[in-house]
């Protein structure tokens, strides 16, 4: 006989976690699956910071979502004392001249957004960054755009403090639990773990780089799976960066990895996260991703930071590796099985959702509930744009 619950929860990462969350909190009795014990450094939402900004140049569909995420943040925060969301700003500068739509006009789309959703940003020219924000360098011909809301969060305390949360409300949490499969019988969704099998009426499955060898066709040839390096160097002393100023993201152009991104230093500490993405390459999450050789630090330092970053001293303290999901034009799939119909596939989101994550726990909630008030829209985020 299998288990009964009301949904089924697959994978507890940034998505996962944020849908059992928001579900328990509407009283649903949700039972969350992972092949680990989460918050782990297995897959996607690890790293001790992610960046997060309201002003996302991906696209006017993606704000509700993460204004959503602040406000679930900060509610949990006051609930628990726990430190999730530091709101030191987000700077995203790049090229003033832009050749188009590439990722070089990625400052130029972000202040669009920021215009037209009403988010208090700014506007910088090149001499300007240079002048507030001066741990920046080389920053003639270049234009920013500075919101003072965005900042960064810290991804697994926000993991920890929603599954904790989420328990608290009545949720189970089958850890270490490997997923064998899931089929929708059309009376409801059966799910087959080498512990016993589990019968509700729907199922989210938010698996991340798991996703296509659980759930096949369409999504094996939709998904594809990158492995991707945060590095951690250290500081010099006169270094002019503090804990005190803003994430930013800066691009160079519209090359592959032409583009780098990183935090201020940890309070107490004097060092800074910094990573790029590489979108060419994939990845087989089953096997050796997670080294990293340090020529991987040393060519991150020579081709992203220097001469442009000031006060950074070569020779990675750490690094670690991690895992984007991506779809073909780099935005989200939040939608219905196209043969399963009970059940919700999310959490391919292409190296940018942690951001997005609770809004898009709670949307998902939300309609899981019938509740037709929804705080987003997810229709962008359909199967059907890849025909």
């Amino acid at each position: 006989m299998a288990s009964r619950a009301d949904v089924l929860v697959v994978g507890l990462g940034a998505m996962g976690s944020a849908v059992l969350d928001q579900l328990a909190a509407r009283g649903a009795r949700a039972v969350g699956f992972d092949r680990h014990t989460p918050p782990h450094a297995e897959g996607s939402s690890h790293g001790e910071t992610r960046i997060t900004r309201r002003a996302v140049a991906e696209g006017d569909a993606y704000v509700p979502l993460v204004t959503r995420s602040h406000q679930i943040w900060r509610e949990i925060e006051r609930e628990t004392g726990a430190e999730l969301f530091t709101a030191c700003g987000t700077l995203v500068m790049g090229p003033e001249a832009t050749g188009g739509e590439g990722k070089s006009d990625f400052v130029h789309r972000t202040l669009r957004v920021a215009e037209r959703a009403g988010i208090s940003h700014e506007a910088l020219a090149g001499d300007e960054i240079a002048a507030r924000f001066p741990f920046m360098d080389d920053t003639h011909g270049t234009i920013g755009c500075f919101e003072p809301g965005g900042g960064y969060v810290r991804p697994e305390r926000c993991i920890a403090e929603q599954l904790a949360r989420a328990r608290r409300n009545g949720a189970l949490v089958e850890a270490n639990t490997d997923v064998l499969g899931l089929e929708d019988d059309g009376s409801g969704v059966v799910l087959r773990t080498a512990r016993g099998d589990w019968r509700a009426p729907v199922a989210v499955v938010a698996a991340g780089a798991w996703t296509a060898s659980l759930l096949g066709a369409p999504f094996d040839r939709l998904l594809s799976v990158r492995r991707q390096v945060l590095h951690w160097f250290p500081l010099a002393a006169e270094a002019p960066i503090s804990s005190r100023d803003p994430v930013y993201i800066r691009m160079l152009g519209d090359r592959e990895g032409d583009h780098f991104y990183g935090f201020p230093p940890l309070p107490g500490e004097r060092r800074v996260k910094v990573a790029t993405e590489q979108t060419e390459r994939d990845t087989d999450p089953g096997a050796g991703w997670k080294r990293v050789d340090p020529a991987e630090s040393d060519e991150m330092y020579a081709r992203h930071l220097t001469g442009r970053l000031r006060g950074v001293r070569p020779g990675a303290d750490d690094a670690l590796a991690c895992l984007y999901t991506v779809t073909p034009d780099g935005g989200f799939i939040v939608d219905r099985h196209p043969s399963m119909s009970r059940v919700t596939v999310v959490s391919a989101c292409s190296g940018h959702g942690f951001k997005h994550s609770a809004g898009l726990g709670a949307a998902l909630a939300a309609g899981l509930a019938g509740d037709s008030d929804s705080i987003a829209d997810l229709a962008p985020f359909s199967l059907r744009r890849f025909g």
